[in-house]
C-alpha cells in the first residue's frame, strides 16, 4: 500500500511542473530501418522509459502519417530545465545521426542535440521536425545566438531573451541558456536569404531591452542576413562586440571565403572584393586567441600552429572600413 501511494505521490508530483515536449525527426532521403526510429537522451527516466537515459531502443518514434517522413513523439517532462538528445535511425548506438556542430552543446567536447524548456504553458513545445544528421527543419535554416552578460550588473530572474522578426518580435517568446557561464545561447530556425532583425533582452519585457550602438543597430535592432547556418559570435549585451574584444558585429560575410573548412593545419583566407588589413580569430568564449596585420592582401594562409581543433570565428578587416566574420573548425 505504502508502494502505491508513493508511486500515485510522484506522479502527481511530476504533473503539477511537467510539459509536454515534442521531439520529431525529417527521414527524408534515408532508409527507415527495419527496426524503427528512436530518440535518446537524458530526458529518458524522468519520461518514465525503462531503464533510464541515453537507452538507444526504449524510446520509438511514430510515423505521422503514411505520406510523410516525419517520425514523432510527445512525452511529459519538467520544465525549466535543459536536455539533451539525438536521434538513431535504428535502435542501436551505432545507428545514431551525426549531429552538426552547429546544432552541438559543443563545449567539452559533448556532440549531444540540446534543448531548453521554459515554461508551463498548456501547449507543446516543439522546435520542428529536424532532418536526420541535419541542422534545422526543411527549408530553414539555423542561427545560433550568443549573447555576454558579463558587464550587467545582474540578470534577470525570469531570464535572458532573445526577440526576432521571424517570431514576431515577442521579448517573451524565446529564452537563451547559459552553459554554467555568463553567456547565453539559443537555436532558431528562420528563412535563409532575408534579412532578420534581433534584439536582446535581461527579462522579458520591452523596457528591458538592450539598448545598442547606431554601429551595429538599424531601427535600434541587431541585423543578420541568413545565407546559411550560423553561429553568430558572442558579443556583449548592448554592444557591438565582445565584452572583452574590439571591433563590430558582423554577420554576413558574402565577400569571404575560408578554404578548406574544416581545416587541418592550415586555411586559406580569400576576399573577392576589397583586400584584407588584418584578421582576428576569437574563440567560443570570444577571446582573441590571434591577431595579425596584413599588407593589403586579396588572400593569405592561416597556420593551425598550436590552436586546440575546435569552433572559432575569423573576424576580417576590410580595407573598404567593413568587417567580416566566418566560422572555422579546426579538426
Amino acid at each position: 500500500m505504502k508502494h502505491i501511494l508513493l508511486s500515485l505521490f510522484l506522479l502527481c508530483s511530476l504533473s503539477s511542473f511537467a510539459k509536454k515536449v515534442k521531439f520529431a525527426v525529417n527521414m527524408t532521403g534515408l532508409i527507415v530501418n527495419s527496426t524503427g526510429v528512436h530518440v535518446t537522451g537524458d530526458f529518458q527516466a524522468i519520461a518514465g522509459f525503462e531503464n533510464g537515459d541515453w537507452q538507444s531502443n526504449t524510446t520509438p518514434l511514430t510515423q505521422e502519417s503514411a505520406d510523410t517522413n516525419i517520425y514523432s513523439i510527445v512525452v511529459d517532462i519538467p520544465a525549466f530545465a535543459k536536455y539533451e538528445y539525438k536521434f538513431l535511425n535504428g535502435d542501436q548506438f551505432y545507428d545514431v545521426e551525426f549531429v552538426p556542430v552547429e546544432s552541438r552543446v559543443g563545449y567539452n567536447f559533448n556532440d549531444n542535440r540540446w534543448l531548453y524548456v521554459d515554461s508551463l504553458a498548456n501547449d507543446t513545445t516543439f522546435v520542428g521536425a529536424i532532418l536526420f544528421g541535419g541542422n534545422a527543419p526543411v527549408n530553414k535554416k539555423l542561427i545560433r545566438f550568443l549573447v555576454n552578460m558579463e558587464n550587467e550588473t545582474s540578470v534577470a530572474t525570469n531570464g535572458v531573451h532573445i526577440s526576432t522578426s521571424f517570431s514576431g518580435n515577442n521579448p517573451a517568446r524565446n529564452i537563451l541558456y547559459n552553459f554554467d557561464s555568463l553567456i547565453y545561447e539559443g537555436i532558431l530556425y528562420a528563412d535563409s536569404n532575408v534579412t532578420h532583425s534581433f534584439r536582446y533582452y535581461n527579462g522579458s519585457l520591452s523596457s528591458e531591452a538592450e539598448v545598442l550602438p547606431l554601429d551595429c543597430s538599424v531601427n535600434e535592432e541587431r541585423q543578420i542576413t541568413l545565407v546559411d547556418h550560423f553561429v553568430l559570435p558572442v558579443v556583449c549585451f548592448a554592444s557591438c562586440s565582445n565584452c572583452n574584444s574590439v571591433g563590430h558585429e558582423t554577420i554576413t560575410s558574402p565577400s569571404l571565403s575560408l578554404f578548406p573548412n574544416p581545416a587541418q593545419s592550415h586555411v586559406q583566407i580569400t576576399s573577392s572584393q576589397s583586400s584584407i588589413s588584418s584578421y582576428s580569430i576569437f574563440d567560443m568564449a570570444g577571446q582573441v586567441v590571434r591577431s595579425q596585420k596584413l599588407n593589403e592582401v586579396k588572400s593569405c594562409v592561416i597556420n593551425q600552429e598550436e590552436l586546440p581543433a575546435g569552433i572559432y570565428f575569423v573576424q576580417s578587416s576590410l580595407t573598404d572600413g567593413s568587417t567580416r566574420t566566418l566560422r572555422l573548425i579546426w579538426n
